[in-house]
C-alpha cells in the first residue's frame, strides 16, 4: 500500500476529484488517497506551490504527491514525475513543485 495525495483546483462541486480517485483505485485498490485540497483558486500555481510546500513533509517518505493546477491542461506542456527529499511528485512542469525542489534538490526526474 502506498500513500497518494491530491492537490487540485477542481473545486468540490463537480466530479473530477472523484474520477481521479476512481482511476487510482482501478490501478491500485490498496493505495491510500488523501486530499490535501481541491480548493486552490483556478490556475493559481503559486497558491498550490505554497500549500504543497507547507504540507508534503507531514506525510511518510515515499508518499506520491499529485498536483493538478495548470492553465495549460490538455496542451503540449509536458508532465513531470520527480523524486525529492524522499518523496515523489507528479504534475505539470509549470513550477508547481519549485519551492520543494529549491529546498530539497531533485533526486531524479522521469
Amino acid at each position: 500500500m502506498g500513500i497518494i495525495t491530491l492537490t487540485t483546483d477542481f473545486g468540490y462541486g463537480d466530479h473530477f476529484a472523484g474520477v481521479m480517485k476512481g482511476v487510482i483505485a482501478g490501478i491500485n485498490p490498496a493505495a491510500l488517497v488523501i486530499d490535501i485540497t481541491h480548493g486552490i483558486e483556478s490556475y493559481n500555481i503559486a497558491e498550490a506551490a505554497f500549500k504543497l510546500y507547507a504540507s508534503y513533509a507531514y506525510f511518510p517518505e515515499g508518499t506520491v504527491h499529485v498536483a493538478v493546477v495548470d492553465p495549460g491542461v490538455g496542451s503540449a506542456r509536458r508532465a513531470i514525475a520527480a523524486e525529492a527529499g524522499g518523496y515523489r511528485f507528479v504534475g505539470a512542469d509549470n513550477g508547481i513543485f519549485s519551492l520543494i525542489f529549491d529546498k530539497c534538490g531533485v533526486d531524479g526526474i522521469v
